[in-house]
């Protein structure tokens, strides 16, 4: 086992304890943990080692490695007093835009768009009850002086109260219901579009394309047929519908780390990426050393050529002013490709017409060019 291995099972590993500790710490050692929801929250401790353990890995490569610092020692000199109303500002911006709005996904097309942010708010919507109440950071309980009134209780610690029967109860209480509904547009929303998009059906996997939406929507609507059941069944399969819910909720968990829905935690570090590209724009430029036009940022240039010595890939030019690939624009790459094929191709035509010469149908050695061939001297004798 390598080295980067290594640690990304120790910061997976350390990841993992603190969230137990939080779990016991929270729920006021265990005090307000329900032992029914004791599978989720396993398959949680699970679910955090495989996604620590992954992006402890992912951080590791060269290219996240660069990004993962230059993010970070940007977003801390963003946040210098003599800039910090700006900056803050392009922080909200930049958050609002990539993160709240999904932009990103609303320029390849609408219904692409509208899928992606309704599952997205559905599923964090959901995850942001669903978690605290698991861990039993968050518990409801009655007053002890009035059995109408529930009142919340976040690590243990009594905040508001409200009437049972009030719209705010009505509106937490069904709060996976909204989520639910959110989750199941976007996914028939998803659906749709695959099914229908030729370009998407011919590229699309199941285990990477399918299996995600149908999860979602296996866990969405198990969730509904328990509301329904409890609401207006009387109780009637609520057992087996439980089980049928915590089973797709835990395989989903299980299978968090590895599949698809890993890019959400991927995703996240993009608006580090956004950062670095504005601080590159308003930096100073690189020049490309052949047309002397300005490409790109300087601080990119030379972060590229570190991570592709770092990856073992030299393009270094020493005897030339060019001194590195890399200080070429991609315009003039594209023009000095396009020069050497021609070159080339002049060479190989050449090359071709020595080799391959005739006169009069005769074949001509190339050495001598005698219609005799290569025998022709002293074959008289």
């Amino acid at each position: 086992m390598c080295r980067a291995t290594w640690k990304a099972n120790g910061y997976a590993l350390l990841v993992t304890l603190l969230l137990a500790g939080l779990i016991v710490a929270g729920s006021r050692n265990l005090r307000h943990f329900d032992a029914a929801l004791v599978g989720y929250t396993f398959a949680t401790l699970f679910a955090t080692y495989g996604i620590a353990r992954r992006y402890a890995l992912w951080l590791q490569r060269p290219p996240t490695a660069m990004y993962w610092r230059r993010g970070w020692s940007i977003l801390l000199g963003l946040l210098h007093p003599r800039h910090l109303h700006k900056n803050l500002f392009a922080l909200l911006r930049r958050f609002v835009v990539n993160f709240t709005l999904n932009r990103f996904i609303w320029r390849r097309s609408k219904v692409r768009g509208l899928a992606h942010w309704l599952i997205m708010w559905g599923c964090i919507s959901a995850g942001a009850l669903t978690f605290p109440l698991v861990f039993g950071w968050i518990h409801f309980a009655t007053e002890a002086n009035n059995f109408e009134w529930y009142r919340v209780y976040v690590f243990g610690m009594p905040h508001f109260a409200f009437p049972i029967h009030s719209w705010v109860g009505f509106v937490l209480f069904h709060a996976l219901v909204w989520s639910s509904f959110l989750v199941i547009a976007g996914v028939l929303l998803a659906m749709h579009r695959r099914l229908r998009d030729h370009g998407a059906a011919a590229l699309q996997q199941f285990g990477e394309d399918w299996l995600p939406l149908i999860l979602l929507f296996a866990i969405s609507v198990t969730g509904l047929m328990l509301t329904a059941s409890y609401t207006w069944m009387r109780g009637y399969a609520y057992d087996f519908l439980a089980i049928l819910h915590a089973i797709t909720v835990i395989f989903t968990l299980l299978w968090l780390p590895f599949g698809k829905f890993f890019h959400i935690f991927q995703r996240s570090a993009q608006i580090g990426v956004a950062f670095y590209k504005d601080v590159g724009q308003q930096g100073e430029q690189a020049v490309c050393r052949r047309c002397q036009i300005p490409f790109a940022s300087r601080m990119q240039v030379e972060d590229l050529i570190a991570v592709e010595r770092q990856l073992g890939y030299r393009y270094d030019m020493p005897n030339s002013a060019v001194e590195h690939y890399q200080w070429i624009c991609p315009k003039c790459r594209r023009a000095s490709l396009g020069l050497a094929q021609g070159a080339l191709w002049r060479v190989e035509s050449i090359e071709s017409e020595n080799l391959s010469p005739s006169r009069n149908g005769v074949l001509l050695n190339s050495d001598d060019r005698s219609p005799h061939g290569s025998n022709s001297k002293g074959s008289h004798g």
